[in-house]
């Protein structure tokens, strides 16, 4: 009764998630209220889970170009993220996205859990079948450089008709979508992200579009990689593949 009570006063309406800014996703919450949900429908509960993990796949927080999600949002709209993408943080969310489903059956949330659990086969696998534990949020000596395009760059690889469209529905614009922290200034650079569902027949075109993009993003200097390989960790990232 506390937890919840506390929730529902955290709860942000407008943006999802628990409190201000940073935001990290509310793994555990969010664990709880899907629990609560198998027994009880509450409409409340489930417009605070709903809305959360929408307004999370939608977040630049979500990579939409490879898939998983990095660590925290430092702004309260998901939008700008602290780029290190941990393990641990990745299998909880593909498991809360699999059991949302379940729920659900929205559609969204299975694309989420399975671009995930994606990334985490094809980018943190170690050769001896166990899991790394991150990857880092700068490389090059810059935060988040693998990361974001520009408008420019996402015209070139996908060409401008296709381009056009892309940068319409993940809100790329020639001047950048974010600001540098420090002066305020344009960065010139986008982080892609939705505001908005997509619309369904777009959706496979789309998505070429985005491995088009991860293709081209693969020939960039990595972020630096802890192949570290955690028990607990581990254990985590093999429920959720279980479970999915």
């Amino acid at each position: 009764g506390h937890a919840l009570a506390h929730m529902q006063d955290q709860f942000d309406s407008r943006h999802g998630g628990l409190g201000n800014a940073p935001k990290f996703p509310p793994h555990s919450a969010l664990a709880l209220l899907l629990e609560l949900q198998t027994n009880e429908k509450d409409s409340t509960l489930g417009i605070i889970t709903n809305v959360t993990l929408e307004a999370m796949q939608w977040g630049g927080i979500h990579d939409h170009v490879g898939g998983g999600f990095h660590r925290y949002a430092t702004d309260a709209e998901w939008l700008v993220p602290h780029f290190e993408k941990m393990l641990y943080d990745n299998a909880q969310l593909a498991l809360i996205y699999t059991l949302a489903w379940q729920q659900t059956r929205e559609a969204s949330y299975r694309a989420t859990a399975e671009d995930t659990l994606d990334w985490v086969l094809r980018e943190m696998t170690d050769e001896q079948g166990g899991f790394h534990s991150s990857l880092d949020a700068d490389s090059e000596g810059e935060e988040g450089r693998f990361y974001v395009w520009s408008h420019q760059e996402v015209l070139e690889v996908l060409g401008p008709e296709r381009g056009r469209i892309f940068c319409e529905h993940y809100h790329l614009q020639p001047g950048g979508n974010f600001n540098e922290e420090a002066s305020g200034k344009p960065t010139g650079l986008n982080i892609p992200h939705l505001t908005e569902a997509l619309p369904e027949e777009l959706r496979e075109a789309l998505a070429r579009d985005r491995m088009h993009l991860r293709k081209r993003r693969d020939q960039r200097v990595w972020p630096g990689r802890d192949d570290k390989v955690i028990a607990s960790w581990n254990g985590l990232i093999i429920r959720a593949l279980s479970v999915a």
